[in-house]
């Protein structure tokens, strides 16, 4: 953890802020609503970026929160922020931005798990639904209001929400906001907001868009950092299986029938591809479902759902599930297509693997695919196995 001077040349440290290795939410004095929450969901120890994040966010500290996906950062701020507004003025205090309309939900679910015991109310404003539903939570009175930038700039423009009382502002996974080309809406939506507030940015990576988006509205930051920036998690097994395009159906079937898979999410780089792969693993008797743009918001939240229930044992999805898709006990990712940029292959593995619980990540590699996971191999720092299938004949790819 890093303290922050922000200058010309860029962020840079300018000493260490101690943290307590060996600490409870107990020991946090979070507030006892808080408290008795967090034993309803059965948790006890907070993960670093919660030890680390929650005491400073809590002193009012501006912080750049920058961890691997499944490090629990979404409980690092909505805890202190609950702490923050219980018994204050009922008014809207608090505003998270996120890139996606997933990731917007499973906040808003975050909130409401956490201030399960306390009076603090919280709605989630995203596209792909009606309007006039959110309209009229926001017109009632919200303490904290989850949002993707598009859909808020919608409702401000409509006067449906003004922020003249807010305190807080986050950026989450604010490297994705950025790649989605929503620059302009956060701007928008900042030159609305009290200049003086507490402004909390978490990233999985920080490349320079996100150093000057901090720099901009973050004031003397504090850096968290767990992990090492652009690494996968540790608790995820990799392996490449080298496979000619057109026989990847059929690895994938005779994957997931080979054995019992509890839940597997794979990964397609096109919305029809996805289809393609739900109709083929139907086929061969496996439970599927899809997810993409394509598919409308109730769809998706659909999808989603019996994808937690376990009402089916695979989601296949394009990109739009890389980041904020929150599912505890994914046991396998599979990327039917290598992603083209190396970020996102740490985004869609740290889908499984999260919790410090046991993941494992496949790869299916076509041999124009190569490079790119050549490429994906150095940024995070190991070569990943190549595997092949005992007795079952995929062909063969030029070695790499």
């Amino acid at each position: 953890m890093t303290e922050l001077t922000q200058t010309a040349e860029g962020i840079e440290p300018t000493g260490p802020v101690q943290a307590d290795p060996a600490i409870t939410f107990a020991d946090l004095d979070l507030h006892e609503t808080i408290l008795a929450a967090i034993r309803d969901a059965g948790y006890t120890s907070p993960t670093p970026i919660q030890r680390e994040a929650i005491p400073l966010a809590r002193k009012g500290r501006d912080i750049m929160g920058l961890a691997q996906t499944g490090t629990g950062k979404t409980a690092a701020f909505t805890l202190p922020i609950i702490d923050r507004l219980i018994g204050g003025p009922k008014r809207t205090r608090c505003l998270i931005l996120t890139p996606t309309r997933e990731l917007c939900v499973q906040v808003e679910e975050s909130f409401r798990r956490y201030a399960a015991h306390a009076d603090i109310s919280c709605v989630a404003v995203y596209g792909g639904v009606p309007l006039d539903p959110q309209e009229k939570k926001l017109r009632a009175g919200v303490d904290v209001v989850v949002a993707t930038p598009g859909r808020l700039i919608d409702h401000l423009e409509r006067q449906n929400v003004v922020f003249d009382d807010l305190e807080v502002l986050v950026l989450d996974e604010a490297d994705r906001m950025l790649d989605m080309g929503f620059a302009p809406q956060i701007n928008n939506v900042v030159s609305q907001i009290p200049v003086y507030r507490q402004t909390l940015l978490f990233s999985a990576t920080m490349p320079p868009e996100v150093e000057a988006l901090a720099r901009k509205y973050l004031r003397k930051p504090v850096v968290v950092q767990v992990g090492v920036r652009s690494s996968a998690a540790s608790t995820v097994t990799h392996a490449v299986y080298p496979v000619p395009r057109e026989k990847k159906n059929a690895l994938l079937v005779h994957l997931l029938t080979s054995k019992v898979h509890d839940s597997v999410l794979i990964f397609s780089r096109t919305k029809h591809g996805a289809d393609r792969i739900v109709r083929d693993l139907e086929k061969a008797g496996v439970t599927a479902t899809a997810m993409h743009a394509d598919k409308s918001q109730p769809q998706r939240t659909k999808a989603l759902q019996d994808f937690k229930d376990g009402k089916i044992s695979v989601l296949v999805a394009t990109d739009i599930a890389q980041r904020g898709l929150d599912v505890s006990g994914i046991t396998h990712v599979v990327n039917y297509d290598v992603p083209q940029q190396a970020e996102d292959y740490v985004h869609r593995i740290g889908r499984t693997g999260r919790a410090a619980k046991e993941g494992d990540a496949y790869t299916f590699m076509a041999p124009d695919e190569i490079g790119m996971v050549r490429t994906i191999e150095r940024v995070i720092g190991q070569p990943i196995p190549r595997i092949s299938v005992p007795g079952y004949d995929f062909g063969t790819v030029a070695a790499d």
